[in-house]
């Protein structure tokens, strides 16, 4: 009987399914940010990234204060993804995920091609007047469906993911946002927010992932990204 069984795993092991075994085992999620260094991260633009942007007590940090200030991208490229992290905001702060980055000089800066999630101390930053700006937002599109951001200070748990156009947004826990890119209610969001005339915004399905530098002290831990 044992010698049976042992025949029959080896017949699968060579069979069609093997394939979608190994493809289950590359949707495992891939450590972004190890803890101890600014590996496989650089400035938008720049070869590497700065001293503004430390690794300091397994919390990717950044410090206003220091020189080489600017947006943390990722070495790659991704397209669909299930990106999980934490961050946390210092009072008054204001920062954000953006993803689908073009790198090319043409483009000054992330958002211009790049679509944010918001990161914000919905109490005292000063770009807390509107619903669509507030944390863990669609940012400039739309809002959470609830505010269940925890005040400056505290750990926030995300995880966003982004699978064929289809966005869904989840902070500490809870689904907040979800919308489909190319939709109408996308069409819609794009005309009524900032970037209707912004023909380069959100246009590439592949890019990189961003960690905005808005001027605040900001910190990110146990980022994590599962390709789709």
């Amino acid at each position: 009987m044992k010698l049976l069984v042992v025949s029959i795993a080896a017949l699968i092991a060579c069979s069609p399914l093997a394939p979608a075994n190994k493809q289950s085992a590359s949707k495992k999620p891939q450590v972004l940010f190890d803890g101890k260094t600014t590996n496989g991260w650089h400035l938008y633009l720049k070869p590497d990234a700065t001293p503004a942007w430390k690794a300091v007590n397994g919390t990717l940090q950044l410090d206003p204060k220091a020189e080489g200030q600017g947006d943390l991208v990722t070495d790659k490229e991704y397209e669909n993804f299930e990106l999980a992290l934490d961050w946390n905001i210092t009072e008054a702060g204001n920062s954000g995920i953006i993803f689908g980055v073009q790198e090319d000089p043409k483009f000054h800066a992330t958002y211009q091609t790049g679509i944010e999630m918001q990161v914000l101390d919905n109490i005292k930053a000063s770009d807390n007047k509107k619903a669509n700006h507030l944390a863990g937002s669609l940012y400039d599109m739309k809002a959470p469906a609830k505010d269940v951001a925890k005040p400056a200070g505290e750990w926030n748990k995300v995880k966003l993911r982004k699978q064929n156009g289809h966005l869904t947004f989840w902070l500490n826990g809870t689904k907040i946002v979800e919308t489909q890119m190319g939709s109408p209610e996308w069409n819609e969001l794009i005309n009524n927010s900032k970037f209707k005339t912004w023909k380069d915004f959100a246009a590439y399905p592949k890019g990189h992932i961003a960690l905005q530098d808005h001027g605040h002290e900001v910190a990110f831990r146990n980022i994590t990204i599962t390709e789709l």
